[in-house]
């Protein structure tokens, strides 16, 4: 099927560049363009894309509120030049299912795209890092069932790794990311990689020496 997807920037520039690389994409059309959080909802509310890629800082209404407002049916992801934490909390928090900055790349943009049509969540890997390393305090290890290889990847997940990378580092085949992924977050009751990942950090999994 094909990802319906929506661009809210209020830059010109930043609209035609996402749409050059979303159109180029077989599986991916771009349905909607919007310069303003007001006309994102409207936009939003016409259209119904699958995924909405939405800037922070816009007028009438910024992205945050914008998000919250059409977060219910729609799954957005946030792509900004701003990586605040106060932003990102409320990101998460309002629903976001990613959280990109504009010089993530091509690459990384496409897969937040696809990940957040199936319903998973994509971090740029600097800000993840950075986000759990924060957790305070740290919460003992839980008990759990997953495998070692299960382990390998949520580890990998929760330093920011892509289901690409982590099939390089691990000899896997993506395939198998995901299917270890979708075991993981079974087992854990996570509603996405966001969720595995602060799992592991809370559970001190990575991050101790």
């Amino acid at each position: 099927m094909t990802i319906k997807v929506m661009v809210a920037d209020d830059q010109a520039m930043v609209r035609v560049g996402f749409g050059m690389i979303l159109g180029a994409e077989p599986d991916i059309e771009v349905v909607a363009e919007a310069e303003d959080g007001v006309q994102a909802v409207a936009l939003a509310r016409s259209t119904k894309p699958d995924v909405a890629l939405m800037d922070i800082r816009m007028p009438r209404m910024d992205g945050l509120e914008a998000l919250s407002q059409i977060a219910s049916f729609v799954n957005v992801v946030v792509v900004t030049t701003f990586d605040h934490d106060e932003y990102i909390h409320t990101a998460l928090r309002n629903g976001a299912c990613g959280f990109l900055l504009k010089d993530a790349g091509p690459a990384l943009l496409l897969e937040a795209v696809r990940a957040a049509y199936t319903g998973d969540a994509l971090v740029s890997p600097s800000i993840t890092v950075r986000l759990l390393q924060h957790l305070n305090p740290p919460a003992p290890v839980r008990s759990h069932s997953l495998s070692a290889r299960e382990l390998d990847v949520v580890r990998l997940v929760a330093v920011g790794r892509t289901n690409a990378e982590i099939a390089g580092e691990l000899f896997i085949s993506i395939g198998t990311v995901k299917t270890h992924l979708a075991s993981v977050q079974s087992k854990l009751d996570a509603r996405n990689r966001v969720e595995i990942a602060a799992w592991a950090w809370e559970s001190r999994l990575v991050g101790q020496k």
